[in-house]
């Protein structure tokens, strides 16, 4: 299926962010406070949120568009030249009184050592200018990503849904906070176990796991509900009872970060490219295994993933 990706074009829609990382190494602790010192050698700029399930999708070998609000600042610049170097066809929407969000990780030997943040939220009005270029973008669109990081840019996620599916196109969500009663109706929705926690209630067996996955399926309309479990794999629910798990792969985990817009990706192209939601689930789960061994924020290609899926035939 990867061979059919060149041909599914794809929409994300939602909060971007970028993230900065400083490598460095930690030799000794500051005489001004118990904290230790680093000293950087190197860094890198990544794009996070929306922007990285873009990238996955255009590395993957998919047609991916975005559309995203931003401040007028620096992060927004590096943001699009990163979207431009991917092949990702990027329409970011300014707020000049925002700041666009920015993650600035210290890393020593590959340790995290703190994780600083920047970000306000974006302006109702200048949301609201999103929905025509979303509609636009709908017109030539296989699939919609929503890629919801609760940093304010899916405000008008119920309007962009109902315009989705008055194309026709299939809705895919990484969903956010507690209130999946505004993804009503997606395609497929698919939050880790400790997201699906959160919104379900805990459980105290696999049986009453599945019996929340079914409600949660029958009380939102949903056709898919897709549960990241981390070294449990997946967890498939589909309307009409259907019940499926995908074990996972046996490989070291480096870094989890972003492993979710990678898994949204790769299910969003499959389904994109006519496959089942059945195969999307196997696909996401092939390129979450490969997508934990990098550290950070990173992408899976279609290469990497072909390769990864023939040593498992």
């Amino acid at each position: 299926m990867p061979a059919r990706f060149s041909k599914a074009r794809v929409l994300v829609v939602g909060d971007v962010m970028l993230d900065r990382y400083w490598f460095g190494a930690v030799d000794r602790i500051s005489p001004e406070a118990p904290v230790p010192v680093l000293l950087v050698d190197d860094e890198e700029i990544r794009a996070g949120g929306a922007a990285n399930v873009a990238m996955n999708v255009a590395a993957l070998g998919g047609q991916a568009s975005l559309c995203t609000v931003t401040g007028r600042d620096s992060a927004a610049g590096q943001l699009k030249n990163l979207m431009l170097e991917a092949g990702v066809n990027a329409t970011f929407v300014e707020d000049p009184d925002m700041m666009t969000t920015e993650k600035l990780r210290l890393v020593s030997r590959n340790q995290q050592l703190l994780r600083v943040d920047r970000e306000t939220r974006p302006d109702h009005e200048i949301l609201s200018a999103i929905l025509s270029h979303v509609e636009h973008y709908l017109d030539s669109s296989q699939a919609l990503i929503l890629s919801d990081y609760g940093k304010g840019g899916l405000e008008h996620i119920s309007e962009i849904l109902a315009l989705a599916l008055a194309h026709g196109v299939p809705v895919c969500i990484d969903p956010k906070g507690d209130d999946y009663q505004r993804y009503r109706k997606a395609t497929l929705i698919t939050p880790n176990e400790k997201e699906f926690a959160q919104v379900a209630g805990r459980w105290n067996s696999e049986d009453e796991f599945r019996q929340k996955g079914r409600q949660m399926v029958e009380q939102l309309q949903l056709t898919g509900l897709l549960v990241t479990r981390s070294e449990k794999g997946m967890t498939l629910f589909e309307a009409g009872g259907d019940v499926t798990d995908c074990p996972a792969r046996a490989i070291e985990v480096y870094d989890v970060s972003g492993a979710g817009d990678t898994v949204i990706a790769a299910a969003t192209l499959a389904l994109a490219a006519g496959g089942s939601l059945a195969e999307a689930m196997m696909l996401a789960n092939e390129a979450a295994g490969i997508v934990v061994g990098k550290l950070g924020t990173a992408t899976v290609s279609a290469e990497e993933l072909s390769a990864h899926m023939g040593n498992t035939l």
